[in-house]
């Protein structure tokens, strides 16, 4: 129930068939709501797709991790902190 797409989230990780990443999934899930929860937020996707975005990132923890490190506001702020349009 996971894929990657090139032009989908920059080739993120992303549950089949949206544009729902597994990183949002997290942290979603960091931030203590259940899935029901999240299935309330993402009215189109079922518990099994929630489910299966949590597994995928228990076997890709690492990965996972780095991508939401990499699209915090703080890392995006400064890797685009040079670029005349973020002025």
């Amino acid at each position: 129930m996971i894929e990657r797409k090139s032009g989908v989230l920059g080739g993120e990780p992303v549950i089949w068939g949206t544009r729902i990443g597994v990183r949002h999934i997290v942290e979603w899930d960091r931030m203590g709501h259940n899935v029901d929860e999240i299935v309330a937020m993402y009215p189109h996707l079922t518990h099994a797709q929630v489910h299966d975005a949590l597994s995928y990132y228990f076997d890709n923890k690492s990965e996972i991790d780095r991508l939401i490190e990499e699209n915090t506001e703080e890392s995006v702020r400064q890797n685009y902190q040079d670029k005349p349009w973020m002025k």
